[in-house]
């Protein structure tokens, strides 16, 4: 038996024949009753379950960024799963079951303010990892005072370094200094930048691949 919400126009919660009602964060859902599966692991679903593994692996240490990357594209749903949704549509290569992620086209931040100029990563002795780019806080919609976001992701032990509120956009450089760990491994290493308040990002950046020394 289902229970209507809110009078007649409403949703409902509960069943009526094949149809089940609810909500989520505060919106009426309505879905068909799952039917039967005959072949659980067809080949449509073992290649949608190796895709969404892929990326799940990719974007689970970064969670805490992503909250921040995605959050204005975040509308009834979390980050992370905003950036799911971009990455299982435009950065997901290779055939199954050999997934990858394409660094180049991934986005860990998403929005309008205009992006870094020719950013480049040189990896230094202890650690050290060197962002430059150059200041374009005279481009339309870009600011002097805007704040550099960094990530350096490592694949390999699924962690990351993340900056938040970095230096400014005129500065053109800021130095992350990574655990001993990650000292051998290659690296991914991304930029995007934030007004002063937060409210605004760029897109994100992927600048290169390198080796921690």
């Amino acid at each position: 038996m289902a229970v209507i919400l809110n009078g007649i126009t409403g949703g409902f919660s509960g069943k009526v024949g094949n149809i089940i009602g609810g909500s989520w964060k505060g919106i009426d859902y309505m879905r068909s009753r799952a039917t039967s599966i005959s072949q659980p692991n067809s080949p449509a679903q073992l290649d949608q379950r190796a895709r969404f593994g892929t990326v799940g692996k990719f974007l689970r240490p970064l969670i805490p960024f992503l909250r921040i990357g995605f959050k204005n594209q975040a509308v009834n749903m979390s980050g992370y799963n905003a950036a799911m949704a971009y990455t299982l549509e435009n950065a997901v290569t290779g055939v199954y079951p050999a997934y990858e992620i394409d660094y180049a086209t991934a986005l860990i931040s998403q929005g309008a303010l205009p992006e870094a100029l020719n950013p480049a990563v040189v990896s230094l002795a202890g650690g050290q990892i060197s962002y430059t780019w150059e200041d374009n806080s005279e481009d339309a919609g870009a600011l002097p005072d805007d704040k550099v976001m960094l990530v350096v992701y490592n694949a390999a032990k699924k962690k990351s370094v993340n900056v938040v509120g970095g230096n400014s956009r005129t500065s053109g450089a800021q130095t992350i200094i990574l655990p001993e760990s990650f000292v051998g491994d290659e690296v991914q290493c991304f930029i995007a930048f934030q007004n002063a308040n937060g409210s605004v990002l760029s897109n994100s950046q992927f600048v290169i691949n390198l080796n921690v020394l």
